[in-house]
């Protein structure tokens, strides 16, 4: 893995669909009427054949997809998180999920990544498509794991659903990194306690890992790219052996990782602390950039070492997150 801060790509989700398209016919891409927002301009500039503007409207897009899928294509439909799962949820339900049917659901800009305010942030997308059988959940973390996604997931029987950063993407891990569809990823391995962080956060979560550890706190880092199916036996294996759990994710504490989290080890009978950090419960307000909300609602690194300090019951002031100086092209943790 790389330290921070990361340098930065543009469009590596486009240009692996493109690459994935080029090799496999049965490819198509699908626009909700933000083909550029969604790197997928690519794809049209080249394969315009297979590439369909459903315009501003998400469930017919998404029928159109389940139809396209009944008819032995494999549709990759693209637009923003939120608008990927709440608008057109019934739609996904009964004419993708209820089928089981090969449609991938890309959705943009998660949780507070956007300053949009509520019409925008996809805080609850995860929670509504763990909620549907059939259905695999992904949240990748860097620009390779982006890259590496559309080829995982172009042949899994059934529906996807991925969320995606928008613009630079940090390059967190190298480029031999392994994305598994079955199997969470210890990155650091710690005693005292146990970090499971999904997509965006887990730089941030590396981060104060790493100044914990500078402080005498023993953290453990645990990626979970799928939640679901989550893979249960890395969660409890990880969770055993500490003192105290955290999970850390850019979306609501309600239906995501963190309740995915404590399902599986409330099942496995483990006994131990668990916080949420995520969004506690709330829809998040608008801003003039994405990493005020993140401090505003907890989601920064500071406010990962202060979890983790108070859960352990560690003495004095917890230790501080240097802020980053951060170069033109270059991604820092918030």
């Amino acid at each position: 893995m790389r330290k921070p801060p990361y340098p930065t790509e543009l469009k590596p989700y486009g240009r692996a669909l493109l690459d994935l398209g080029r090799r496999r016919d049965d490819v198509l891409c699908l626009s909700g009427d933000l083909t550029r927002q969604c790197e997928i301009d690519l794809f049209q500039a080249e394969l315009p054949d297979r590439f369909i503007h459903a315009g501003m409207a998400e469930a017919n897009m998404m029928g159109m997809a389940a139809a396209l899928a009944r008819c032995g294509h494999i549709p990759f439909v693209h637009t923003f998180g939120v608008f990927a799962t709440r608008r057109p949820y019934d739609q996904i339900a009964n004419a993708i999920a209820y089928p089981n049917l090969p449609v991938r659901i890309i959705g943009f800009m998660p949780g507070v990544s956007t300053p949009g305010g509520p019409s925008h942030q996809a805080i609850d997308d995860i929670a509504l498509m763990r909620a549907l059988p059939n259905m695999t959940v992904i949240d990748v973390a860097d620009a390779v794991e982006v890259a590496k996604v559309v080829e995982a997931i172009v042949d899994v029987p059934g529906p996807v659903y991925v969320r995606l950063k928008r613009g630079e993407i940090p390059v967190i891990f190298d480029d031999d990194h392994v994305l598994s569809l079955d199997r969470a990823e210890v990155l650091v391995p710690g005693t005292d306690i146990v970090l499971y962080a999904s997509g965006m956060m887990v730089a941030p979560t590396l981060a104060a890992a790493s100044i914990l550890g500078d402080h005498g706190v023993s953290a453990s880092v645990v990626s979970v790219p799928v939640i679901k199916p989550l893979d249960s036996s890395t969660i409890v294996s990880a969770a055993a052996g500490v003192q105290a759990l955290i999970t850390v994710e850019n979306h609501s504490i309600v239906g995501g990782l963190g309740s995915a989290v404590a399902e599986a080890v409330a099942e496995a009978g483990i006994g131990r602390p668990l916080r949420r950090i995520g969004l506690r419960d709330t829809f998040a307000e608008g801003s003039k950039s994405g990493p005020y909300l993140f401090d505003r609602y907890g989601l920064s690194t500071q406010s990962l070492i202060d979890e983790a300090w108070a859960v352990l019951r560690r003495p004095g002031v917890p230790p501080s997150a240097p802020k980053a100086d951060v170069a033109e092209g270059e991604y820092a943790p918030v």
